[in-house]
């Protein structure tokens, strides 16, 4: 069986074949082209009107019609024998190797329509991509080995504004909640605790919590922090901004500040950080997103699929 080739080098090789079918063999079927392959493969005509499934009145009738539009005759009668001409072979070798890589195309472009081949381009926010969904991707890209699949790691608003830029077919990212065109699947919750540094005590109430150490207030998350650690009377004076879990970690080790961090993150390791207070402070909702309307890559469902499963 011929070997799957790479999608680029498949769309030339299949644009280079059609174009010669149709310069060289103007008119002429696949099935025409079949005809003679098949009258090559057997002893009689009977035989491969047999192997295609057809009558022998049928394959007469379609080896005719392709003499026709040619304006070559194939055959010779020798009394009640039908004989090739000497170039018929040369024509159905040339037709052998045009179906064989019309065949490999056609399988091609069905393993594309099915998700098994061609690049899926998948973004993720960092927690996603390190910790919630890391095994699911795992299991994926080991049951999808002929799939190219491209990893990018941003914040949510970046991804968001790739994926509608059609720039990304997935994204892994705090859920838009309805904004913009997009469809969601939700995967989890995700907790986020108040910390404070080392030797903090534990009963120092909110109005004495800070300074902060955050996330950039132009993410969605820090707009909901923000809302609740005021909602419960917390300053919010912010020393440092940083899209990067690990750096706020050290910074509130360092005793620079506090922070907001999903539990995940923040208590990971054997130096993860102590919360202010047992509760969380907040929960999000992490969501495999896709774009609305639109052409949208068969491998992205089954990709989304696979999170959704591994999440529940």
């Amino acid at each position: 069986m011929p070997t799957l080739k790479q999608p680029d080098t498949i769309v030339l090789f299949c644009s280079a074949i059609l174009h010669n079918v149709d310069d060289l063999l103007p008119n002429l079927s696949t099935a025409q082209l079949g005809y003679l392959v098949a009258i090559t493969r057997h002893r009689t005509w009977a035989e491969a009107a047999a192997s295609l499934g057809v009558t022998p009145s049928a394959l007469s009738q379609g080896i005719a019609e392709l003499e026709r539009r040619l304006g070559v005759p194939l055959f010779a009668t020798d009394g009640r024998r039908r004989v090739a001409h000497e170039h018929t072979a040369t024509l159905a070798e040339c037709a052998e190797r045009v179906l064989a890589d019309l065949d490999e195309v056609t399988r091609w472009l069905r393993a594309v329509g099915t998700g098994q081949v061609g690049r899926l381009r998948v973004g993720m926010i960092d927690i996603a991509a390190v910790h919630h969904c890391r095994e699911a991707v795992g299991r994926f890209r080991r049951a999808h080995r002929t799939l190219d699949v491209g990893y990018t790691v941003a914040p949510t608003g970046e991804l968001l504004h790739r994926l509608e830029r059609s720039d990304l077919d997935v994204v892994v990212c705090v859920d838009p909640e309805g904004v913009g065109p997009f469809d969601s699947t939700p995967l989890l919750r995700d907790d986020l605790a108040v910390y404070a540094p080392p030797g903090t005590a534990a009963d120092v109430p909110p109005s004495q919590w800070g300074p902060w150490l955050l996330f950039p207030a132009t993410s969605r998350t820090r707009t909901a922090i923000d809302r609740r650690l005021r909602e419960i009377g917390a300053p919010l004076v912010v020393e440092m901004e940083s899209h990067q879990p690990e750096v706020l970690v050290e910074m509130v080790r360092l005793g620079l500040g506090w922070t907001v961090l999903p539990t995940t993150q923040a208590e990971h390791g054997e130096h993860g950080l102590s919360r202010a207070m047992p509760a969380p402070l907040l929960s999000r909702t992490i969501s495999a997103v896709t774009r609305r309307g639109g052409a949208v890559h068969p491998a992205a469902a089954p990709f989304v699929a696979a999170l959704a499963a591994s999440a529940d």
